[in-house]
C-alpha cells in the first residue's frame, strides 16, 4: 500500500469507529450550545455588549469544545493494542497521524464550525462578521486537530491524562485564538482582515507540516 491508500484506509477506519461512538461528535456540539445559550443570560439584556464580544466568545467556545474529544484519538487503539501494530507496521506512521488528525477535524470540528456560524446570530453579529467567522474557523481549526493529535499521542495511556493534555495544548492554541479574534474585531470596525487570514493559513500549513512528524516521534517515545 502506498501512502495515499494508507491515508484512505485509516480515514475509513476512523469513520467506522466514530459512527459507533456518536457521543464523540455530540459532546463538543452540546458543550458549545450550552455556552452560546447561557452566556447572553449572564450579560443581561444589553444587546450591544453581546455584539461586541459575542464572536470572540464563539472562538473561545470552539477552542474549549475541541479539546473534549482529543483524548479519544488514540485511547481505543491503545486499549486494544493497535498502537503497537501501528509502530511495527511498514507504512509511515506520520501518514497515519495525518489521517487521525483529519478524522478529528471532520467529525469533531467541522460540525462544530457550522453550528458556531449559525449560533453567532444570537450575539447580533453582522453578515460580514459571520463570513469572517466562518473563514477564520475554516483556516484556524485544523491547527486544533493537528496540534491536539500530537498532545494526545504524548499523553496516551497516562492516568489523569486529560488534565495534562489540556495544559499542553491550550498555550499552543492561543496564537490561533488571537488572530481569529483580531480578524473579527477588524470586521466589526470595517477594517481589512487579510493579514489575519494569512497568518491563520500559515499556522495551519505549519501544523500540517510538522505535527505528523512530532506525533509519530511522540508515539514512539511514549510506547518505547
Amino acid at each position: 500500500m502506498n501512502a495515499c491508500n494508507v491515508l484512505l484506509a485509516t480515514l475509513q477506519r476512523e469513520l467506522r469507529r466514530t459512527l459507533r461512538n456518536r457521543a464523540q461528535i455530540a459532546q463538543p456540539i452540546i458543550f458549545f450550545g450550552l455556552v452560546a445559550v447561557l452566556f447572553p443570560f449572564g450579560l443581561g439584556p444589553g444587546a450591544g455588549s453581546t455584539s461586541e464580544i459575542g464572536a470572540t466568545l464563539i472562538w473561545i467556545a470552539v477552542l474549549l469544545a475541541s479539546t473534549l474529544s482529543l483524548e479519544e484519538i488514540f485511547r481505543s487503539d491503545f486499549e486494544h493494542g493497535c498502537l503497537e501494530a501501528m509502530l511495527l507496521s511498514p507504512h509511515p506512521l506520520a501518514v497515519m497521524i495525518v489521517a487521525k488528525s483529519l478524522a478529528h477535524w471532520c467529525f469533531a470540528l467541522a460540525p462544530l464550525m457550522v453550528v458556531a456560524v449559525f449560533a453567532s446570530v444570537i450575539f447580533h453579529t453582522s453578515a460580514a462578521e459571520r463570513m469572517v467567522l466562518f473563514t477564520t474557523l475554516l483556516l484556524g481549526t485544523p491547527v486544533f486537530s493537528f496540534v491536539g493529535t500530537v498532545a494526545s499521542a504524548l499523553t496516551v495511556g497516562l492516568r489523569n491524562g486529560a488534565l495534562l493534555l489540556a495544559l499542553l495544548i491550550i498555550p499552543m492554541y492561543i496564537p490561533v485564538l488571537i488572530f481569529g479574534a483580531s480578524a473579527l474585531s477588524n470586521a466589526r470596525l470595517g477594517l481589512p482582515t487579510a493579514s489575519e487570514h494569512y497568518l491563520l493559513a500559515g499556522l495551519t500549513v505549519l501544523a500540517i507540516t510538522l505535527a505528523p512528524l512530532a506525533g509519530a516521534a511522540g508515539l514512539r517515545a511514549r510506547l518505547s
